[in-house]
């Protein structure tokens, strides 16, 4: 691992190195970002009340709102990639793996969003810094994904329907931008015998996760409304780093 300056990164990376994983509270990740990022929050987390529904849902479910967007990222910055589908084998999602699926995209407005911009760039040090210089690439492929699941009286959301997994790619971070009248959702992290290694829960915005994907699973529990008669949300960033 190398030397990562900024201390408050420093501190993640160290958990994320011994651990594989690190639960970030929200005030650490708004010191990482810095303020000036975060002055349109309100305006970013908008943007998740515009998500299309996603209809590849192999257990039929209507829960789960989505856009997405390719970029790579280097040293350099962030330059988007043409928009394509989302792929994942079967070996690392057997509900929805094994088929090119293409979701609306994220928009330009979020992409090129001063948050979005502080994210990759946070990240980038982070993973890069985390990454062996031997097998470290001059650009990682990154994937963005915009989440909303939606909590209905009866019917609970499923924020990992495929369950205990793994993403297939190198670096995986799940940052919350809001719950909405939901209950449960908590986050469980197991070695790859399993065996859990521990579990929270993401509450408030900017909470965040980060996973070391090539050593450890992840999922989250379902999330139900709190008040039946109120819209019942959990909204999340999914930001994954992969070697090209």
């Amino acid at each position: 691992m190398d030397m990562i300056a900024d201390p408050s990164l420093a501190a993640i990376a160290d958990a994320m190195a011994r651990d594989g994983f690190a639960f970030v509270r929200a005030p650490a990740w708004r010191t990482v970002l810095g303020a000036a990022s975060l002055a349109d929050w309100n305006g970013f987390a908008a943007s998740w009340n515009d998500l299309g529904m996603d209809t590849y849902m192999a257990d039929g479910g209507r829960y789960r709102r989505r856009r997405h967007a390719v970029f790579s990222v280097s040293a350099e910055g962030a330059q988007r990639k043409p928009h394509q589908p989302h792929y994942q084998s079967r070996d690392y999602n057997a509900l929805n793996g094994g088929i090119a699926r293409w979701f609306a995209p994220v928009t330009e407005a979020v992409a090129a969003h001063p948050a979005m911009t502080a994210i990759l760039g946070a990240c980038h040090t982070l993973f890069d810094g985390l990454t062996p210089a031997a097998t470290r690439p001059r650009a990682w492929h990154v994937e963005l994904h915009q989440f909303r699941i939606e909590a209905q009286p009866g019917q609970a959301g499923l924020p990992t329907p495929e369950g205990m997994h793994r993403d297939g790619v190198d670096w995986v971070l799940v940052l919350l931008v809001r719950r909405e009248n939901v209950a449960s959702g908590e986050t469980s992290i197991h070695d790859l015998l399993r065996r859990p290694l521990g579990s929270f829960t993401l509450t408030e915005p900017l909470d965040a996760a980060l996973v070391d994907d090539s050593r450890v699973y992840h999922g989250v529990t379902p999330v139900t409304p709190q008040d039946p008669a109120r819209p019942a949300y959990r909204d999340v960033l999914v930001v994954t780093f992969r070697r090209e």
